[in-house]
């Protein structure tokens, strides 16, 4: 078994994540269900690497990311980080542990207490984790801000002075106050403007590359996946449906699904073949009752019989490249 320091070994494995939240019923309030969230989830991070998480609205990305960092308790499943399986730690450990993960959130607005100047926002990762002196938590604010590009003149300020993407700025600073090795980015550009969202993720690639951070990046924005991305894994209703090296993904997915989903992002080459728009037909089905056989087969245009009744697994199609398809992994 390879150790988990080792640069060989994944940082992150996950296995068989399950995250399901219960649905009461009846003026006695009964157990009558689960929306599956997360249904089943296996993946891994090697050190330094992005993988980008990517579907549309409500497919279980962010639950994902929170259930990974333990935000969230996972119903099953393991998730090991640097060697430690988190959802088994006391509390007392993952405390201790928490320096080592952390998270940027999607709305910097929502993320940053009103009420807290950003020394303090920054500062209390520092207070509640080292015992450093108050000069040296003000020296390492201070350094945290020369690193993602903010003035330190404004340490004193609140966060309603600061427009959105120095807002994320804030939240990418307090990220990182305790070395982490691992961040969950949550959808970090999607409440930006356009123009400043390529500024955040050059700020965190950068970062990556300084700090040899290893990112899972949950968005829905494929073009920007496509820039910050080593692999990604593209989710549907609870599950994976492919996960690929990006640029094998970009140029050729193997899924269905993952055709649909890139065959709507903009071709950035005018000469190049335009590629034709897959419009899939129907609506997403409820997590609470997903269809039987392939969360898929109510809207997959290459659907088989098969695909209604056997659940196809995440299994290997080609070097580095994991579908789950019957009509690219037959039985």
């Amino acid at each position: 078994m390879l150790d988990a320091r080792d640069e060989t070994a994944p940082l992150v494995q996950v296995k068989n994540l399950k995250m399901y939240f219960p649905i009461y019923s009846g003026l006695l309030r009964r157990h009558s269900g689960d929306v599956k969230a997360v249904d089943d989830v296996s993946f891994h991070i090697m050190p330094g690497e992005t993988l980008g998480l990517v579907g549309e609205s409500g497919c279980g990305k962010s639950t994902v990311g929170r259930a990974v960092l333990r935000l969230y308790e996972p119903t099953a499943g393991s998730v090991r980080i640097d060697g430690e399986d988190i959802p088994t730690l006391t509390p007392e450990a993952l405390r201790r542990k928490r320096p080592t993960m952390q998270m940027v959130f999607q709305d910097p607005q929502a993320s940053l207490n009103p009420r807290m100047t950003v020394a303090d926002i920054i500062g209390e990762p520092l207070d509640e984790h080292t015992t450093l002196s108050r000069d040296e938590k003000l020296a390492r604010i201070y350094e945290l801000m020369d690193q993602v590009g903010l003035n330190r003149a404004f340490a004193n300020r609140y966060p309603y002075a600061f427009s959105g993407g120095q807002r994320q700025r804030i939240g990418i600073a307090r990220a990182l106050a305790l070395n982490p090795k691992f961040i969950v980015c949550d959808e970090p550009i999607a409440a930006l403007d356009v123009s400043i969202q390529a500024q955040v993720v050059n700020l965190l690639e950068e970062l990556q590359d300084r700090l040899g951070l290893t990112y899972l990046f949950i968005s829905h924005d494929l073009s920007m996946v496509r820039h910050i991305a080593d692999r990604v894994a593209v989710m549907y209703l609870g599950q994976i449906a492919e996960i690929s090296p990006r640029d094998a993904l970009y140029a050729q997915p193997l899924h269905p699904y993952a055709e649909a989903l890139l065959s709507a992002v903009p071709e950035p080459d005018p000469s190049g073949a335009q590629q034709q728009r897959i419009i899939l037909k129907g609506d997403v089905p409820s997590p609470a009752n997903p269809p039987k056989g392939c969360n898929f087969c109510t809207r997959c245009p290459k659907v088989m019989d098969i695909c209604r009744e056997v659940e196809p697994k995440l299994q290997e199609a080609a070097p580095g490249r994991q579908v789950a398809c019957h009509l690219i992994n037959p039985l």
